[in-house]
Protein backbone atom coordinates (compact mmCIF):
# COMPACT_ATOMS: atom_id res chain seq x y z
CA UNK A 1 0.00 0.00 0.00
CA UNK A 2 1.56 3.47 -0.64
CA UNK A 3 2.03 5.34 2.01
CA UNK A 4 -0.67 8.04 3.43
CA UNK A 5 -0.38 11.55 2.83
CA UNK A 6 -0.68 13.96 6.06
CA UNK A 7 -4.20 16.16 5.57
CA UNK A 8 -3.37 19.45 5.38
CA UNK A 9 -3.88 20.40 8.88
CA UNK A 10 -1.71 17.69 10.42
CA UNK A 11 0.97 19.52 7.86
CA UNK A 12 0.40 22.70 9.02
CA UNK A 13 0.38 21.63 12.51
CA UNK A 14 3.68 20.27 12.12
CA UNK A 15 5.08 23.39 10.49
CA UNK A 16 3.86 25.03 13.37
CA UNK A 17 5.58 22.78 15.95
CA UNK A 18 8.68 22.48 14.49
CA UNK A 19 9.75 26.41 12.65
CA UNK A 20 10.15 29.16 14.36
CA UNK A 21 9.70 31.26 11.47
CA UNK A 22 5.89 30.07 11.16
CA UNK A 23 5.30 30.77 14.76
CA UNK A 24 6.92 34.50 14.42
CA UNK A 25 4.88 34.79 11.25
CA UNK A 26 1.60 33.46 12.60
CA UNK A 27 2.03 35.91 15.83
CA UNK A 28 3.15 38.66 13.49
CA UNK A 29 -0.09 38.50 11.69
CA UNK A 30 -2.29 37.78 15.04
CA UNK A 31 -1.06 40.64 16.86
CA UNK A 32 -1.84 43.33 14.16
CA UNK A 33 -5.39 41.61 14.02
CA UNK A 34 -6.09 41.94 17.83
CA UNK A 35 -4.20 45.35 17.64
CA UNK A 36 -6.84 46.50 14.69
CA UNK A 37 -10.44 45.25 16.17
CA UNK A 38 -9.45 45.89 20.36
CA UNK A 39 -7.08 48.97 20.51
CA UNK A 40 -7.40 49.62 23.80
CA UNK A 41 -6.94 45.81 25.41
CA UNK A 42 -3.78 45.54 22.90
CA UNK A 43 -1.80 48.32 24.38
CA UNK A 44 -1.83 46.04 27.46
CA UNK A 45 0.20 43.12 25.79
CA UNK A 46 3.86 45.37 25.51
CA UNK A 47 5.07 43.53 28.41
CA UNK A 48 5.17 40.23 27.13
CA UNK A 49 7.49 41.89 23.92
CA UNK A 50 9.25 44.50 26.90
CA UNK A 51 9.60 41.29 28.95
CA UNK A 52 11.56 39.31 26.01
CA UNK A 53 13.31 41.62 25.06
CA UNK A 54 15.00 42.35 29.02
CA UNK A 55 15.74 38.49 29.37
CA UNK A 56 17.96 38.53 25.71
CA UNK A 57 19.86 41.90 27.07
CA UNK A 58 20.76 40.29 30.00
CA UNK A 59 23.06 37.28 27.82
CA UNK A 60 23.84 39.88 25.10
CA UNK A 61 27.21 41.38 27.57
CA UNK A 62 28.56 38.02 28.73
CA UNK A 63 28.07 36.44 25.62
CA UNK A 64 29.77 39.36 23.22
CA UNK A 65 32.80 39.42 25.88
CA UNK A 66 33.22 35.23 25.59
CA UNK A 67 33.30 35.60 22.11
CA UNK A 68 35.85 38.09 22.01
CA UNK A 69 38.04 36.68 24.03
CA UNK A 70 38.23 33.18 22.60
CA UNK A 71 38.50 35.00 19.23
CA UNK A 72 41.54 36.31 20.14
CA UNK A 73 43.17 33.70 22.24
CA UNK A 74 42.27 31.38 19.23
CA UNK A 75 43.63 34.00 16.28
CA UNK A 76 46.64 34.16 18.38
CA UNK A 77 47.29 37.29 16.88
CA UNK A 78 46.68 40.62 18.51
CA UNK A 79 47.82 42.42 15.66
CA UNK A 80 45.01 40.83 13.31
CA UNK A 81 42.54 41.69 15.86
CA UNK A 82 43.38 45.30 15.44
CA UNK A 83 43.55 45.36 12.05
CA UNK A 84 40.08 44.09 12.00
CA UNK A 85 38.56 46.99 14.18
CA UNK A 86 40.36 49.41 11.83
CA UNK A 87 38.52 47.85 8.84
CA UNK A 88 35.66 47.61 10.51
CA UNK A 89 35.56 50.95 11.27
CA UNK A 90 36.44 52.30 7.52
CA UNK A 91 34.05 49.85 5.99
CA UNK A 92 31.55 51.45 8.78
CA UNK A 93 32.08 55.38 8.11
CA UNK A 94 31.60 54.45 4.43
CA UNK A 95 28.18 52.76 4.38
CA UNK A 96 26.69 55.00 6.43
CA UNK A 97 27.56 58.09 4.91
CA UNK A 98 26.45 56.21 2.06
CA UNK A 99 23.05 55.88 3.62
CA UNK A 100 23.12 59.26 4.46
CA UNK A 101 23.70 60.72 0.70
CA UNK A 102 21.01 58.33 -0.53
CA UNK A 103 18.47 59.73 1.94
CA UNK A 104 19.35 62.85 1.09
CA UNK A 105 19.04 62.79 -2.61
CA UNK A 106 15.54 60.52 -2.55
CA UNK A 107 14.39 63.54 -0.07
CA UNK A 108 15.24 66.28 -2.81
CA UNK A 109 14.35 64.43 -5.61
CA UNK A 110 11.02 63.04 -4.16
CA UNK A 111 9.85 66.24 -2.21
CA UNK A 112 7.92 63.77 0.84
CA UNK A 113 7.10 67.23 2.84
CA UNK A 114 6.83 69.83 -0.21
CA UNK A 115 3.04 71.08 0.07
CA UNK A 116 2.50 71.01 3.11
CA UNK A 117 3.09 74.42 4.69
CA UNK A 118 2.97 73.93 8.43
CA UNK A 119 3.13 76.44 10.57
CA UNK A 120 5.91 75.55 13.16
CA UNK A 121 4.04 77.64 15.77
CA UNK A 122 1.38 75.12 15.58
CA UNK A 123 3.81 72.13 16.62
CA UNK A 124 4.21 70.67 20.09
CA UNK A 125 7.88 70.81 21.29
CA UNK A 126 6.66 69.45 24.27
CA UNK A 127 6.15 66.45 23.02
CA UNK A 128 9.21 66.30 21.45
CA UNK A 129 11.19 66.88 24.95
CA UNK A 130 8.24 63.86 26.58
CA UNK A 131 9.54 61.05 23.76
CA UNK A 132 12.91 61.93 24.69
CA UNK A 133 12.82 62.36 28.58
CA UNK A 134 14.99 65.78 27.94
CA UNK A 135 17.70 64.21 27.58
CA UNK A 136 20.62 64.69 24.79
CA UNK A 137 23.18 63.04 22.70
CA UNK A 138 26.35 63.13 24.26
CA UNK A 139 28.95 65.18 22.68
CA UNK A 140 32.04 63.45 20.90
CA UNK A 141 34.51 63.61 23.89
CA UNK A 142 31.61 62.00 26.15
CA UNK A 143 31.14 58.99 23.89
CA UNK A 144 34.64 58.45 24.34
CA UNK A 145 34.87 58.80 27.65
CA UNK A 146 31.44 56.70 28.21
CA UNK A 147 33.02 53.58 26.25
CA UNK A 148 35.74 53.73 28.41
CA UNK A 149 34.88 50.88 31.78
CA UNK A 150 34.81 52.37 35.32
CA UNK A 151 34.80 48.84 36.95
CA UNK A 152 34.31 45.75 35.37
CA UNK A 153 31.04 44.18 37.14
CA UNK A 154 29.71 47.80 35.85
CA UNK A 155 30.32 47.58 32.13
CA UNK A 156 28.14 44.11 32.40
CA UNK A 157 25.56 45.51 34.95
CA UNK A 158 24.82 48.55 32.57
CA UNK A 159 24.96 46.13 29.51
CA UNK A 160 27.77 49.07 27.78
CA UNK A 161 28.80 46.90 24.99
CA UNK A 162 31.41 49.56 23.89
CA UNK A 163 32.93 49.08 27.88
CA UNK A 164 32.32 45.40 27.67
CA UNK A 165 34.54 45.01 23.88
CA UNK A 166 37.14 47.27 25.62
CA UNK A 167 37.59 44.58 28.51
CA UNK A 168 37.25 41.55 26.67
CA UNK A 169 39.99 43.02 24.20
CA UNK A 170 42.46 43.51 27.35
CA UNK A 171 41.50 40.20 28.75
CA UNK A 172 42.04 38.34 25.30
CA UNK A 173 45.28 40.54 25.26
CA UNK A 174 46.82 39.82 28.54
CA UNK A 175 45.47 35.50 27.82
CA UNK A 176 47.91 35.83 24.68
CA UNK A 177 50.85 37.91 26.70
CA UNK A 178 51.04 35.24 29.47
CA UNK A 179 50.65 32.61 27.31
CA UNK A 180 48.52 29.02 27.44
CA UNK A 181 50.96 27.32 29.76
CA UNK A 182 50.64 30.08 32.65
CA UNK A 183 46.69 30.08 32.34
CA UNK A 184 45.72 26.48 31.17
CA UNK A 185 42.04 26.37 32.76
CA UNK A 186 40.81 30.01 31.99
CA UNK A 187 40.58 29.90 28.44
CA UNK A 188 38.20 26.52 27.93
CA UNK A 189 36.18 27.77 31.09
CA UNK A 190 35.36 30.77 28.96
CA UNK A 191 34.85 28.01 25.96
CA UNK A 192 32.02 26.31 28.01
CA UNK A 193 30.57 29.25 29.40
CA UNK A 194 29.82 30.94 26.02
CA UNK A 195 28.06 27.74 25.28
CA UNK A 196 26.24 27.33 28.23
CA UNK A 197 25.15 30.87 26.67
CA UNK A 198 24.39 30.00 23.75
CA UNK A 199 22.47 27.26 24.93
CA UNK A 200 20.19 29.78 27.63
CA UNK A 201 19.66 31.71 24.10
CA UNK A 202 18.02 28.57 22.16
CA UNK A 203 15.79 28.68 25.62
CA UNK A 204 14.50 31.96 25.63
CA UNK A 205 14.28 32.01 21.68
CA UNK A 206 10.87 29.83 22.15
CA UNK A 207 9.45 32.29 23.72
CA UNK A 208 9.91 34.80 20.27
CA UNK A 209 6.27 34.06 19.25
CA UNK A 210 4.83 35.52 21.95
CA UNK A 211 7.16 38.66 22.38
CA UNK A 212 6.08 39.75 18.41
CA UNK A 213 2.14 39.05 19.57
CA UNK A 214 2.85 41.29 22.66
CA UNK A 215 4.60 43.80 20.41
CA UNK A 216 3.01 44.21 16.94
CA UNK A 217 -0.56 44.41 19.34
CA UNK A 218 0.60 47.08 21.16
CA UNK A 219 1.76 49.19 17.78
CA UNK A 220 -0.75 48.90 15.81
CA UNK A 221 -3.26 49.13 18.70
CA UNK A 222 -1.56 52.69 20.02
CA UNK A 223 -0.68 54.23 16.69
CA UNK A 224 -3.30 52.91 14.27
CA UNK A 225 -2.72 51.79 10.64
CA UNK A 226 -4.43 55.58 9.80
CA UNK A 227 -1.06 57.01 10.26
CA UNK A 228 0.15 55.56 7.32
CA UNK A 229 -2.32 56.87 5.35
CA UNK A 230 -1.53 60.97 6.44
CA UNK A 231 2.45 60.01 6.21
CA UNK A 232 2.46 57.87 2.58
CA UNK A 233 4.58 59.72 0.65
CA UNK A 234 7.10 59.70 3.79
CA UNK A 235 6.68 56.30 4.54
CA UNK A 236 7.03 55.26 0.76
CA UNK A 237 10.37 57.19 0.21
CA UNK A 238 11.67 55.69 3.15
CA UNK A 239 10.98 51.85 2.35
CA UNK A 240 12.30 52.85 -1.04
CA UNK A 241 15.16 54.33 -0.12
CA UNK A 242 15.82 51.99 1.63
CA UNK A 243 15.23 48.63 -0.13
CA UNK A 244 18.16 50.88 -2.61
CA UNK A 245 20.82 50.68 -0.15
CA UNK A 246 19.78 47.02 0.64
CA UNK A 247 20.83 46.37 -3.47
CA UNK A 248 23.81 48.23 -3.33
CA UNK A 249 24.77 45.87 -0.08
CA UNK A 250 24.04 42.91 -2.20
CA UNK A 251 26.48 43.93 -4.91
CA UNK A 252 29.11 44.98 -2.40
CA UNK A 253 28.88 41.86 -0.42
CA UNK A 254 28.62 39.63 -3.84
CA UNK A 255 32.05 41.83 -5.35
CA UNK A 256 33.66 41.46 -1.89
CA UNK A 257 32.83 37.99 -1.11
CA UNK A 258 30.73 36.56 -3.76
CA UNK A 259 28.13 35.95 -1.51
CA UNK A 260 24.69 36.09 -2.35
CA UNK A 261 22.71 38.39 -0.08
CA UNK A 262 19.40 36.86 -0.73
CA UNK A 263 20.53 33.60 0.43
CA UNK A 264 21.47 35.05 3.45
CA UNK A 265 18.24 36.62 4.11
CA UNK A 266 16.91 33.06 3.87
CA UNK A 267 19.27 31.80 6.23
CA UNK A 268 18.40 34.20 8.84
CA UNK A 269 15.01 34.56 8.27
CA UNK A 270 13.46 33.77 11.55
CA UNK A 271 15.67 36.18 13.34
CA UNK A 272 14.71 38.77 10.66
CA UNK A 273 10.78 38.63 11.23
CA UNK A 274 12.03 38.43 15.02
CA UNK A 275 13.52 41.76 14.92
CA UNK A 276 10.78 43.16 12.57
CA UNK A 277 8.24 41.98 15.06
CA UNK A 278 9.84 43.55 18.55
CA UNK A 279 11.59 46.80 16.74
CA UNK A 280 14.79 46.01 17.76
CA UNK A 281 18.17 43.92 16.48
CA UNK A 282 19.49 43.60 19.71
CA UNK A 283 16.55 41.01 20.54
CA UNK A 284 18.41 39.10 17.26
CA UNK A 285 21.98 39.37 18.27
CA UNK A 286 22.95 36.67 20.04
CA UNK A 287 21.37 34.39 17.63
CA UNK A 288 22.70 36.10 14.65
CA UNK A 289 26.21 36.05 15.85
CA UNK A 290 25.83 32.47 16.15
CA UNK A 291 24.93 31.84 12.31
CA UNK A 292 27.57 34.33 11.34
CA UNK A 293 30.14 32.05 13.23
CA UNK A 294 28.56 28.79 11.70
CA UNK A 295 28.26 30.47 7.73
CA UNK A 296 32.42 30.66 7.76
CA UNK A 297 33.47 34.22 9.60
CA UNK A 298 36.19 33.57 12.34
CA UNK A 299 35.24 34.41 16.05
CA UNK A 300 37.40 37.16 16.90
CA UNK A 301 35.54 38.95 13.65
CA UNK A 302 32.16 38.47 14.18
CA UNK A 303 32.95 38.97 18.19
CA UNK A 304 34.23 42.62 17.23
CA UNK A 305 32.72 43.79 14.42
CA UNK A 306 28.65 42.83 14.85
CA UNK A 307 28.22 44.38 18.52
CA UNK A 308 30.81 47.55 17.57
CA UNK A 309 28.42 47.99 14.23
CA UNK A 310 25.45 48.12 16.82
CA UNK A 311 27.03 51.60 17.94
CA UNK A 312 29.05 52.77 14.45
CA UNK A 313 26.68 51.46 11.85
CA UNK A 314 23.51 52.30 12.00
CA UNK A 315 22.65 52.52 8.54
CA UNK A 316 18.96 52.31 8.68
CA UNK A 317 18.60 55.11 10.83
CA UNK A 318 21.08 57.30 9.34
CA UNK A 319 19.05 57.16 6.45
CA UNK A 320 16.04 57.74 7.92
CA UNK A 321 17.80 61.08 9.90
CA UNK A 322 18.89 62.03 6.33
CA UNK A 323 15.42 62.02 5.03
CA UNK A 324 13.78 63.50 7.91
CA UNK A 325 15.52 66.53 7.79
CA UNK A 326 14.63 67.38 4.68
CA UNK A 327 10.93 65.99 5.10
CA UNK A 328 10.79 69.03 8.09
CA UNK A 329 12.53 71.84 6.24
CA UNK A 330 10.21 71.14 3.24
CA UNK A 331 6.95 70.97 5.37
CA UNK A 332 7.82 74.19 6.97
CA UNK A 333 8.78 75.87 4.00
CA UNK A 334 12.59 75.58 4.39
CA UNK A 335 14.71 75.85 0.95
CA UNK A 336 17.96 74.31 2.15
CA UNK A 337 21.21 75.28 -0.26
CA UNK A 338 23.54 72.34 -1.30
CA UNK A 339 25.80 73.94 1.32
CA UNK A 340 23.59 73.48 4.24
CA UNK A 341 22.70 69.85 3.19
CA UNK A 342 26.22 69.38 3.21
CA UNK A 343 25.95 70.29 6.62
CA UNK A 344 23.07 68.04 7.49
CA UNK A 345 25.78 64.93 6.25
CA UNK A 346 28.10 65.95 8.59
CA UNK A 347 26.57 66.70 11.35
CA UNK A 348 24.88 63.23 11.06
CA UNK A 349 27.76 61.43 10.52
CA UNK A 350 28.89 62.56 14.22
CA UNK A 351 25.42 62.56 15.68
CA UNK A 352 24.44 59.36 14.38
CA UNK A 353 27.38 57.55 16.50
CA UNK A 354 26.12 58.43 20.14
CA UNK A 355 22.46 56.93 19.46
CA UNK A 356 22.60 53.66 20.62
CA UNK A 357 20.82 53.00 23.56
CA UNK A 358 19.34 56.52 24.29
CA UNK A 359 15.52 56.73 24.50
CA UNK A 360 14.17 58.67 21.53
CA UNK A 361 17.47 59.12 19.63
CA UNK A 362 16.52 59.78 16.39
CA UNK A 363 14.70 63.02 17.85
CA UNK A 364 17.78 64.15 19.59
CA UNK A 365 19.60 63.57 16.63
CA UNK A 366 17.23 65.77 14.26
CA UNK A 367 16.92 67.95 16.70
CA UNK A 368 20.54 69.17 17.09
CA UNK A 369 20.94 68.97 13.08
CA UNK A 370 18.17 71.72 12.80
CA UNK A 371 19.87 73.45 16.03
CA UNK A 372 23.28 73.43 13.97
CA UNK A 373 21.74 74.06 10.69
CA UNK A 374 19.67 77.82 12.55
CA UNK A 375 17.24 77.46 9.33
CA UNK A 376 14.44 74.88 10.44
CA UNK A 377 12.69 75.31 13.87
CA UNK A 378 13.93 73.45 16.28
CA UNK A 379 10.29 72.26 17.37
CA UNK A 380 9.47 71.04 13.74
CA UNK A 381 11.04 67.93 14.81
CA UNK A 382 7.61 67.11 16.22
CA UNK A 383 5.97 66.56 12.63
CA UNK A 384 7.76 62.89 12.86
CA UNK A 385 6.34 61.95 16.07
CA UNK A 386 3.16 60.47 14.43
CA UNK A 387 5.15 58.44 12.47
CA UNK A 388 8.09 57.67 13.63
CA UNK A 389 7.91 54.26 14.84
CA UNK A 390 6.05 52.94 11.56
CA UNK A 391 10.08 53.42 10.71
CA UNK A 392 11.04 50.74 12.89
CA UNK A 393 10.95 47.82 10.78
CA UNK A 394 13.10 49.74 7.68
CA UNK A 395 15.52 50.93 9.89
CA UNK A 396 15.94 47.51 12.15
CA UNK A 397 16.09 45.13 8.71
CA UNK A 398 18.82 47.85 7.39
CA UNK A 399 20.45 48.59 10.47
CA UNK A 400 20.70 44.38 10.94
CA UNK A 401 21.82 43.62 7.27
CA UNK A 402 24.39 46.52 7.41
CA UNK A 403 25.99 44.98 10.10
CA UNK A 404 25.68 41.60 8.68
CA UNK A 405 27.57 42.29 5.35
CA UNK A 406 30.26 44.38 7.58
CA UNK A 407 30.82 41.11 9.44
CA UNK A 408 31.11 39.09 5.88
CA UNK A 409 33.40 42.10 4.12
CA UNK A 410 35.54 43.08 6.62
CA UNK A 411 36.55 39.04 7.65
CA UNK A 412 37.26 38.48 3.94
CA UNK A 413 39.06 41.60 3.68
CA UNK A 414 41.32 40.33 6.92
CA UNK A 415 41.28 36.22 5.14
CA UNK A 416 39.10 35.63 8.11
CA UNK A 417 35.98 34.41 6.58
CA UNK A 418 36.11 30.69 5.34
CA UNK A 419 34.29 30.89 1.97
CA UNK A 420 33.53 27.61 0.79
CA UNK A 421 31.92 26.83 4.44
CA UNK A 422 29.89 29.98 3.93
CA UNK A 423 28.57 29.14 0.27
CA UNK A 424 27.78 26.23 1.39
CA UNK A 425 26.01 27.01 4.62
CA UNK A 426 24.17 29.16 2.65
CA UNK A 427 22.79 27.30 0.49
CA UNK A 428 21.65 24.64 2.61
CA UNK A 429 24.10 21.77 1.63
CA UNK A 430 25.54 21.72 5.41
CA UNK A 431 23.48 19.24 7.68
CA UNK A 432 21.95 20.55 10.51
CA UNK A 433 23.54 18.15 12.56
CA UNK A 434 27.05 19.82 11.58
CA UNK A 435 26.01 23.10 12.43
CA UNK A 436 25.08 22.17 15.63
CA UNK A 437 26.84 19.77 17.48
CA UNK A 438 29.60 19.12 14.79
CA UNK A 439 33.27 20.93 14.75
CA UNK A 440 33.42 24.71 14.75
CA UNK A 441 34.50 26.05 11.34
CA UNK A 442 38.05 26.89 11.06
CA UNK A 443 39.03 29.15 7.86
CA UNK A 444 41.50 28.45 5.53
CA UNK A 445 44.04 31.38 6.92
CA UNK A 446 43.61 29.56 10.13
CA UNK A 447 45.80 26.92 11.89
CA UNK A 448 43.29 24.14 12.58
CA UNK A 449 41.53 24.22 15.77
CA UNK A 450 38.84 22.39 16.92
CA UNK A 451 36.25 22.95 19.18
CA UNK A 452 32.76 21.21 20.36
CA UNK A 453 29.94 23.42 19.92
CA UNK A 454 26.68 22.08 21.77
CA UNK A 455 23.96 25.09 20.61
CA UNK A 456 20.41 24.57 21.05
CA UNK A 457 18.63 25.94 18.02
CA UNK A 458 15.14 27.21 18.85
CA UNK A 459 14.12 26.46 15.10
Amino acid sequence: MPPSVPSLSRRVARTLRSSLFAQVLCALVLGIVVGKLWPDTATAFQPLGDGFTRLIKTVISPLVFCVVVVGIAKAGDLKAFGRIGVKALIWFEVASTAALVIGLVAANVVGPGKGMNVDPSSLDAAAVNQTTGGGQLPSTTEFVLNALPESFVGAFAENELLQVLILACLVGAALLHLGHTKVPKILPAIDQAQEVIFTVVGFIMRLAPIAVFGAMAHLVGNYGLGVMKTYAKLIVLCYVAAALFVALLAVALRMVTGLSLWKFLRYIREEMLLALGTASTESVMPRVMQKLRRAGARDDAVGLVLPTGYSFNLDGASLYLSIGTLFIAQAVGVDLSLGQQITVVLVLMLTSKGMAGIPGSAFLALSATASSLGAIPAGAVALLLGVDRIMDSMRVVTNLLGNCVAVFAVSRWEGALDIERAKKVLDGETAAEDLEGGDEPVPAEVPAQKTKETVADAS
